[in-house]
């Protein structure tokens, strides 16, 4: 089945072709417009420009995709859109112009959720990778652990009760004069340093899995305005590499509590902050205490992409879901 994946729920429009069959997963077409530089003047995502920048890109990113995966739109056997969550303005560009996309060429079409599509992302290079499994999904807007339980059943059994672990990053690196994104920069600059500098845990101390990282990023910033006013001076890369240990410990803590309840066999690792080399390394490292399966995705798979929306439709579509034409646009939409 060839699926036409389509998402835009923060500041990246994205179409992407994929062949879907007889259980592999082939991307043959991952088209992807970038608002990095429209963003980077303001220091962070502005919703209503990045509607304005969707709708400005959508029509002829799909054209593109179409035509690199080698396909016309007849070929097209289903259509996916990312709904939920995500900036609302954002979403319904690509809303609305999957419905008329679809109805226009009398395709099937399903909504997907973007915490799922994130996850979906690990399929695609692991054919072996099946559920269930437990996913940690981790990005600028999201910090959740899911009990994956088949391909359209998830369970959140835990999630950040304020900020992302990717808001964390980004904000602390803007306060730090690092360019936008600030998550990139953030995983250099950790590279160079040393974990130094004693954080409090963004590990909520209870018996849940949740977390909490306002705690965390306030401490940082007050670290960092405590000796400016100082005038102090304030080693960058040892920051970094502090704010990204502290991180690493907490998600580590409490995976190992997740571990101890369902004694999950496989794991994932998922979102925007997947791609950070030493979350990567962290998880990793605990996969391999435990005798558990470790998958991530490829980083260019890691931030929003169209692939990850196909190949989750795909499965929508095969457990009999099907969007309807009044199909909206959900903010707050979570698994």
């Amino acid at each position: 089945m060839l699926v036409l994946g389509i998402e835009s729920s923060c500041d990246e429009t994205a179409v992407s072709v994929c062949r879907m069959e007889n259980g592999r997963r082939e991307v043959l077409s991952n088209c992807i417009a970038s608002q990095i530089a429209i963003h980077k003047l303001y220091g962070g995502v502005v919703p209503e420009i990045a509607s304005r920048a969707h709708a400005e890109a959508i029509s002829g990113l799909c054209r593109q995709a179409i035509q690199e995966a080698g396909v016309t739109m007849q070929d097209i056997e289903l259509v996916g859109v990312t709904n939920a969550p995500g900036l609302v303005g954002a979403l319904l560009v690509g809303v609305s112009f999957a419905k008329g996309l679809a109805f226009a060429n009398h395709k099937p079409f399903v909504a997907v959720n973007h915490i799922a599509a994130h996850i979906a992302a690990a399929y695609i290079n692991a054919p072996e990778l099946k559920p269930p499994f437990f996913a940690l999904v981790a990005s600028g807007g999201h910090t959740s652990m899911i009990h994956v339980k088949s391909y359209t059943e998830f369970e959140t059994v835990g999630r950040t009760r304020d900020d992302a672990a990717g808001e964390a990053f980004d904000k602390i690196a803007r306060v730090m004069g690092m360019p936008y994104p600030g998550g990139a920069e953030m995983d250099r600059a950790a590279s160079q340093g040393q974990a130094v500098i004693s954080f409090p845990s963004a590990a909520i101390a209870d018996d849940t899995l949740d977390f909490s990282f306002s705690g965390l990023k306030t401490a940082v910033m007050n670290y960092l305005h405590t000796r400016e006013q100082r005038g102090e001076e304030v080693s960058v890369p040892n920051v970094a590499a502090s704010l990204t240990s502290t991180i690493c410990a907490s998600v580590v803590k409490k995976l190992t509590m997740a571990w101890d309840r369902y004694h999950f066999h496989q794991l994932v690792l998922a979102g925007g902050v997947a791609a950070n080399t030493h979350l990567r390394a962290a998880l990793a490292q605990f996969c391999e205490q435990n005798d558990i399966s470790f998958y991530v995705p490829p980083k260019h798979l890691c931030g929003d992409n169209g692939a990850m929306v196909a190949v989750q439709a795909y499965y929508e579509y095969e457990a009999g879901h099907r969007a309807a034409w009044n199909l909206n646009a959900v903010a707050t939409g979570k698994k």
